[in-house]
């Protein structure tokens, strides 16, 4: 207990899935963390949820890809916390399409706002304020297996999640030449049980349309045969998050089984 404790943490696309994994697992390590999502009724029943088991949450509506918000909450957890320590940009969406040649202009640049603009925006304005602090920090960016090799199904997300990859390692050396103390890494899952996979409907090899079987999926391509938990990915979040990992920057976390490897 306590890993992260007395650090500030924000948590983007934190009311569900591996995000509220995150925002429970560093609150009970001691962090104060604040849940940003577009998910009121969630993020507000997770922040009481934390709060009932004597961690320190609170919930704030985010938009990823809108700066005036992100200006807006920096400011906000400036004036309040005067720091912040810990930034973890999990926020992102799957939009599959069974080819890339039937995939609308409008969902790629939708998948690209959340997932590459929104990674940007919360590093460009979340840095400014841990380096402003003067305590160093860690930056996770959450990208994916997809990040790391192709799925034909899912090639503008995998489009999104190397961005990610890259952005991650390119913004770890700018970090390491200023010498501000702050370590920014990826995080790669596999096949995690969350609410993503919901949205990816139509691209089963037998073309009906419903998300696809997790459980089917993990037998047979992942070595281990079985499924991730999003407590799999927040505890390689927490570890990346405390001062254990103090000598770990530009890396990718991979968490999946074994997936990757095979």
């Amino acid at each position: 207990m306590g890993r992260v404790e007395g650090k500030v943490a924000l948590v983007t696309g934190g009311a569900s899935g591996i995000g509220a994994a995150c925002a429970e697992v560093l609150a009970r390590e001691g962090a104060s963390v604040i849940i940003a999502d577009l998910q009121d009724a969630k993020g507000q029943e997770l922040a009481h949820k934390i709060g009932g088991n004597s961690g320190k949450a609170e919930y704030q509506r985010l938009d990823v890809t809108d700066e005036e918000a992100w200006k807006s909450l920096i400011h906000d957890i400036a004036v309040r916390y005067e720091r912040l320590d810990i930034l973890v940009n999990n926020a992102g969406i799957a939009v599959g399409s069974p080819s890339i040649t039937t995939m609308s202009l409008e969902d790629w640049r939708r998948q690209q706002a959340v997932n590459v603009d929104g990674v940007f925006l919360g590093t460009k304005h979340g840095l400014r304020l841990m380096r402003k602090a003067g305590n160093g920090g860690s930056l996770v960016n959450m990208s994916s297996v997809a990040g790391l090799k192709g799925s034909p199904t899912l090639a503008a997300y995998s489009a999104t999640k190397g961005a990610v990859r890259l952005f991650t390692k390119a913004v770890a050396l700018e970090c390491a030449a200023m010498k501000d103390g702050i370590r920014v890494n990826s995080v790669h899952p596999g096949i995690i049980e969350t609410p993503i996979w919901e949205a990816i409907v139509g691209t089963r090899a037998d073309g009906s349309n419903s998300p696809p079987d997790l459980d089917a999926m993990s037998t047979m391509a992942v070595p281990l045969g079985v499924k991730g938990i999003p407590e799999d990915i927040a505890n390689a979040v927490l570890w990346l998050c405390s001062d254990e990992s103090r000598y770990v920057t530009g890396a990718e976390m991979v968490v999946d089984g074994g997936l990757s490897v095979r």
